[in-house]
């Protein structure tokens, strides 16, 4: 059962006093080494034997049915469109087209066969997760951070803490809160929020905090940090990301499976999204929810033991980790060199190349995650990890990687160059279009023709082929619809059979608008990494909320234009070329509006109140959800996210006693090195003469390096208050 416990003391004005004199923010240092990986060398022999050798079953009959029957139907769809262009004498941009198309196929083929094969393992519940009774090692909540919320991100450690403490076996958690934060203001409000926490909790709390001065290799080289110096005290971590949330009973029979399996290096969890209440947030949540299931069970039924890592919600075990897959950065500069981005998927490969195996356990309930809130949102997400996934391409030859692993690479790789292709597919239709109706027939040809060479097509071949093209698009969206309503407990919680038809049409029509805008969006970050471009590393917004009206029209003013020009182009070129393109025209025409009321808070609260869109964990929010809004509000109250950092240092010198504790020790500066920041932020606080002229004159950069500082620090508590802030 996910209870929790009744809560401890308020969270406002804790007592700092008390709290340092508690144990220190980290456990004594039990470090592993973490060698670097080679992509180039590797052998067989190093591969290790499985404990457990009668347990690897390769599901070969599901690979076969999955790519045998992609491979089918992209077959049978290409001949299909090769008797649509050859009516007549094939041209070369028939060629292309026909090309194009079976590319574009054969990724959706695939997908469909998945799906068949996730379908049939729902329904007979395939890969079901084992209870546990009893734990006999210990396991690590790690949740890396990055100028995140502290209201929310604490809020989540302590919900997930009580969850877990309410199984019986919560002694074998430890709980780590690993900070990459570069915002000075930020980083002291995660202390103060730790601080307090660990105040509620008591001297028993086992939650720790640590903060890197420099996030060096971002996500990756942050746990990475946490593994060298802290992991060698736990068998297993279980990694989250800043908007995860795991109820107890999910925790506990991860660390279970991952202790009755001695071969398991990673088990995955399926993380379904919560707590969104925009429009376009709603719509990933309802699609997660009711058609990830499917495709998820699909991908676990044929990965098997060579399955992927997503990154997050997903237990691993620690030394295996350590030993196999300390990345190594990419030659070259980035977009396509440097420091692996998307490290999750080669994370995976790694170490099961090692000999371990990687596998998900899509029915294992409770774990969860939240999405960002808007189009423009999520795009800038879709860069970043455009550009991991497009690094892969460097990658996936990599020596001693079994050929699933290839497959995932290969699979995330596509997933942004589809849209391009598909781009591409749109433009040489347009032009074969454009050549038939306006370019003059070549009568006198190299070779003799009695007839002109016109580019023709089979009208009644090309409307049967695009209706099953529709139909395997669709198809796995219909099997997740079928399943949620057979099941009479997820029926009821999503609002009854006629709401979630209803949604689901919903979500099929709005997916089909925002789709050409993605494509779109999707095929200039491809082209803007191809040219070199990097991107950088923004903390994702992740709170309900608009866009201004200003930035939405400069991010889609391109994408309209571009919509408005093509309707008019298919018009003029032949109205069947209108009609064949009106999905997209109407998409890329309406992208601002579209765009703007994806962000809306008030669209996707009207559409819940009327039970659409609605999934059933709104129906029936999780106890651990529940919990962690509760305390996500007390932890507001706070004010720790609203507070100026260097002010609240200031202030409380408990605080700053405690926020000197947690300071790495400082490394030695050589004779002759100057810091230029560091000489900048010092003059300023020796010409300072109140907090509030430190506050106004250090920039950023410098507010970091005086926190880093001891010495600093001691200087900017001989500033003195402001009269007017004095009288107060």
């Amino acid at each position: 059962m996910d209870v929790v416990t009744a809560p401890r003391p308020s969270m406002a004005a804790p007592d700092m006093r008390m709290i340092v004199s508690r144990e220190p923010a980290t456990p004594p240092e039990n470090r592993l080494v973490m060698p670097v990986q080679s992509f180039r060398r590797w052998s067989a022999s190093d591969r290790r034997r499985p404990a457990a050798p009668r347990s690897w079953k390769t599901p070969w009959l599901q690979r076969l049915f999955v790519f045998g029957g992609g491979l089918a139907l992209t077959a049978y769809g290409a001949w299909e469109m090769y008797h649509v262009v050859s009516v007549s004498r094939t041209t070369s941009l028939q060629y292309v087209l026909l090309a194009l198309f079976t590319i574009n196929f054969s990724w959706i083929a695939l997908a469909f066969t998945s799906a068949i094969l996730g379908f049939f393992g729902v329904l007979f519940g395939v890969g079901r997760a084992q209870r546990a009774e009893s734990l006999q090692h210990r396991t690590v909540v790690v949740m890396p951070i990055y100028n995140e919320s502290s209201s929310r991100t604490f809020a989540a450690v302590a919900a997930i803490r009580e969850s877990v403490e309410a199984t019986g076996l919560g002694d074998h958690f430890d709980y780590f809160i690993v900070s990459d934060t570069t915002n000075p203001d930020i980083w002291i409000s995660e202390e103060r929020a730790f601080l307090a926490l660990r105040e509620r909790l008591g001297p028993d709390a086992r939650v720790y905090y640590r903060h890197r001065p420099k996030n060096h290799h971002r996500k990756a080289g942050n746990i990475a940090d946490f593994v060298t110096r802290w992991g060698g005290h736990y068998e297993s971590m279980i990694v989250l990301d800043a908007d995860s949330l795991m109820t107890g009973s999910c925790i506990v029979r991860l660390a279970a499976a991952m202790e009755a399996d001695p071969d398991a290096g990673i088990i995955q969890s399926l993380p379904l999204i919560i707590n969104r209440n925009t429009f376009f947030a709603r719509l990933q949540q309802f699609a997660a929810r009711v058609y990830g299931p499917v495709i998820a069970t699909g991908l676990a039924m044929w990965s098997g033991r060579d399955g992927n890592y997503w990154g997050h919600n997903a237990i691993i075990r620690t030394r295996a980790f350590a030993e196999h897959c300390g990345l190594p950065d990419l030659k070259g500069k980035p977009p396509f060199g440097g420091h692996v981005l998307s490290h999750d998927f080669v994370e995976a490969a790694l170490i099961r190349r090692a000999g371990w195996s990687v596998y998900m356990l899509p029915d294992l309930t409770g774990s969860y995650e939240e999405s960002p809130p808007s189009l423009i949102d999520i795009s800038v997400r879709d860069r970043r990890w455009c550009q991991g996934n497009l690094q892969h391409s460097r990658i996936i030859g990599a020596k001693g990687f079994v050929w699933p692993t290839r497959q995932h690479f290969a699979t995330g790789i596509m997933g942004y160059l589809a849209s391009p292709f598909w781009l591409m597919q749109l433009v040489v239709g347009i032009l074969i279009v454009l050549q038939v109706n306006y370019a003059r027939p070549e009568y006198f040809t190299q070779e003799f023709t009695l007839f002109p060479v016109w580019p023709r097509f089979d009208p009644e071949r090309a409307l049967r082929l695009f209706a099953i093209t529709m139909a395997i698009l669709l198809a796995p969206k219909l099997f997740g619809l079928l399943l949620t309503l057979f099941n009479n407990k997820l029926r009821r919680a999503g609002g009854g059979a006629i709401r979630l038809i209803l949604s689901s049409l919903i979500e099929v029509l709005f997916s089909a608008f925002f789709a050409p805008i993605m494509m779109l969006i999707q095929s200039g970050s491809v082209f803007q990494i191809l040219l070199g471009r990097d991107t950088g590393w923004n903390p994702q917004r992740r709170d309900d909320g608009s866009i201004p009206l200003n930035d939405i029209i400069r991010r889609h003013r391109t994408h309209t234009v571009l919509g408005v020009v093509t309707g008019l182009s298919a018009f003029m070129i032949a109205t069947s070329l209108f009609a064949w393109m009106s999905p997209t025209i109407v998409g890329l025409v309406l992208a601002i509006p579209l765009s703007w009321a994806s962000g809306q808070l008030a669209i996707g609260l009207w559409l819940k109140r009327r039970g659409l869109l609605l999934t059933p964990e709104e129906g029936a929010p999780p106890a651990v959800a529940v919990r962690a809004n509760e305390l996500q509000t007390e932890f507001a109250k706070a004010g720790f996210d609203d507070a100026d950092g260097l002010k609240a240092i200031h202030a409380d010198p408990a605080l700053r006693h405690a926020h000197e504790l947690m300071l790495p020790d400082a490394q030695p500066r050589r004779r002759g090195e100057i810091d230029p920041e560091r000489a900048v932020a010092q003059a300023k606080l020796v010409d300072a003469t109140t907090i509030d002229d430190a506050a106004i004159w250090l920039k950023p950069k410098e507010r970091m390096v005086v926190l880093h500082d001891r010495a600093l620090i001691g200087l900017l508590s001989t500033l003195s208050v402001a009269q007017a802030e004095s009288a107060a």
